[in-house]
């Protein structure tokens, strides 16, 4: 059973290519059942590209686990579910994909049946999942009736003739829905607790599955964008979650549970974008960070070692790697606004995106810069020279993911920014100068705090290693 499901999965994800790169027309309809469009080609690809990662790893990684061919069935029901839901044009059977894709994830969380920190896991995350789809039937059950369609692209269509009521009431409900899935703060405890899920378990539902709130976003943003204040909210909520997951990730001692807190900053990035109506961004960026934290996961066994605080603070940089480091984020948000057309001098959207991008590169390159083991003066040319490449390449998949997103309606939204806007790239800056000048590691009481906000279930806890090995 491992190694058909494995084979199909494959031979899923070269038919899934070869209908991305070959396929002669760009939207397909079957009835009011299915309609397949640029983001459910894409989505396609590399759902099935994830899932065969996975489940090849998992062929060694789970090799004499009891129920091995349960595991590898509903790994692949799953992989089905999620191509799906991306093709869904019926209401219901949209409505239908989501909550089995949440029932069948919980039921992977708790894997070991044994084990009652998994079982406690999977109860938690299947609770928050019911909760998800409850809001997401809610929002497309009033859609439908006030549209008088069972259509998503029926929808979609009818949304400037419908009530404003209607359409604020729907997209607040989409965005519950959207912020459950992806782990968004305050829902982020049910990720953070399942970390008892097996390991490829972890890396296939951090790289692809939490992304499924920005892919509610994208699919019915017509709806969520119809109303400016409902996108300064879709704004605000993934900001929040973007800060606060950074900073958990400074206080976790688990490697899993840093990348856990990792995935409620990006995917808060994620829902950011979203809001700022960068829809081609956003895809962009769940595609990208799927790819990493599929393989951070998978590495997560290489990095786990015994070791003790050594009380000590990073060196800091010296006055010429700041100054590079420096230099390299201006290069690296000039290149990106050329590469993706975005203006510097009309302040937009795209100009606060280009802000986070020089952020971004500034914290990789001081980071590295000081920690890479390479000479001091090699540090100073090979680093930025990675970094800037790496733009350059993520440059290029944003220009592509647009050009297949440019006939949907998704690629046409873009926010005019606000105070409130501008408060948070502030508040984005500030954070980035408090992780730099270390300062959660000079206040208790700021540690403690972002202890105690990022500590999953209690009853998920394990509190000695008997408790593990025994199952």
């Amino acid at each position: 059973m491992p190694l058909l499901l494995t084979r199909l999965t494959w031979l899923l994800f070269i038919l899934s290519l070869g209908a991305l790169v070959w396929s002669p027309d760009p939207e397909w309809a079957h009835g009011t059942l299915l309609h397949v469009d640029g983001l459910t080609r894409l989505m396609a690809v590399v759902t099935t590209f994830f899932s065969g990662i996975i489940q090849s790893f998992s062929r060694r990684y789970m090799a004499g686990a009891k129920r091995l061919s349960s595991f590898y069935g509903r790994l692949f029901s799953l992989t089905l579910i999620v191509v799906v839901l991306t093709a869904a044009n019926h209401l219901v059977l949209f409505v239908g994909a989501w909550t089995a894709m949440g029932w069948l994830l919980a039921d992977l969380i708790g894997h070991v049946r044994g084990w009652p920190q998994a079982q406690a896991a999977s109860r938690f995350a299947r609770g928050h999942f019911l909760a998800s789809s409850a809001l997401v039937a809610g929002a497309l059950g009033l859609l439908g009736v006030q549209a008088h369609t069972v259509t998503i692209n029926g929808v979609l269509a009818a949304v400037p003739s419908l009530p404003t009521s209607t359409v604020a009431l729907s997209a607040l409900l989409l965005l519950g829905g959207a912020m459950i899935q992806s782990a968004l703060v305050p829902f982020h405890r049910w990720l953070l607790s399942s970390m008892t899920a097996p390991t490829p378990v972890s890396g296939f539902m951090h790289a692809g599955l939490v992304n499924a709130g920005g892919i509610l976003l994208a699919r019915f943003a017509p709806v969520a964008f119809e109303l400016s204040w409902v996108m300064l909210g879709i704004v605000i909520a993934g900001g929040v979650s973007a800060l606060l997951g950074q900073a958990w990730i400074l206080v976790q001692t688990d490697v899993k549970r840093q990348l856990g807190a990792s995935t409620v900053a990006q995917m808060g990035f994620m829902v950011l974008q979203c809001g700022l109506g960068l829809i081609p961004a956003a895809i962009t960026h769940l595609l990208l960070h799927g790819f990493y934290k599929a393989y951070l996961f998978l590495a997560t066994g290489s990095a786990v070692q015994h070791t003790t605080p050594s009380g000590t603070s990073p060196a800091p940089s010296s006055i010429a790697g700041s100054l590079v480091a420096l230099a390299s984020a201006l290069l690296g948000g000039f290149l990106f606004a050329f590469l993706t057309g975005k203006s510097l001098t009309a302040l937009g959207s795209g100009t606060l995106l280009t802000l986070f991008v020089v952020l971004a590169v500034l914290h990789a390159t001081r980071t590295m810069v000081r920690r890479s083991a390479l000479p001091g003066t090699a540090r100073l040319w090979a680093v930025p020279t990675v970094l800037l490449s790496s733009i350059g390449l993520y440059a290029l998949v944003y220009n592509g993911v647009s050009a297949l997103l440019a006939p949907l309606p998704m690629a046409t939204f873009h926010a005019p920014l606000t105070p409130v806007h501008w408060t948070l790239a502030v508040l984005f800056i500030a954070a980035y100068v408090a992780t730099d000048r270390g300062w959660h590691r000079t206040s208790t009481r700021l540690y403690v705090a972002l202890l105690n906000t990022s500590q999953p279930a209690s009853t998920t806890l394990l509190h000695n290693r008997d408790q593990y090995n025994a199952y």
